[in-house]
């Protein structure tokens, strides 16, 4: 699959957004990028025992991995807000 995308493209994807908490799927989605750029967001959570194996020069080549864990809520931050729209019952 990631050498069909290289040549639909050329280079490889921009941007990759991985939801299927399945850790072959976040590992592709983050090697198919074109080296230099591109940023995935793995927003799934897999299993805590799980490895994320990949290839050191994936991070060297500028490609960039973030996540996000339950929707980068932070109850410390976002719960009073949370509170104040239920008691005005919004």
């Amino acid at each position: 699959m990631l050498l069909v995308l290289v040549e639909m493209t050329n280079i490889g994807v921009n941007r990759a957004v991985d939801c299927t908490c399945h850790v072959d799927a976040m590992i592709f989605a983050f090697e198919c990028f074109h080296d230099g750029w591109g940023v995935v967001r793995l927003v799934g959570v897999p299993h805590k025992e799980v490895a994320f194996n990949t290839h050191l020069m994936n991070f060297l080549s500028g490609k960039t991995l973030k996540g996000a864990f339950f929707g980068n809520y932070k109850p410390h931050t976002n719960l009073p807000d949370v509170v104040k729209i239920y008691a005005r019952k919004e």
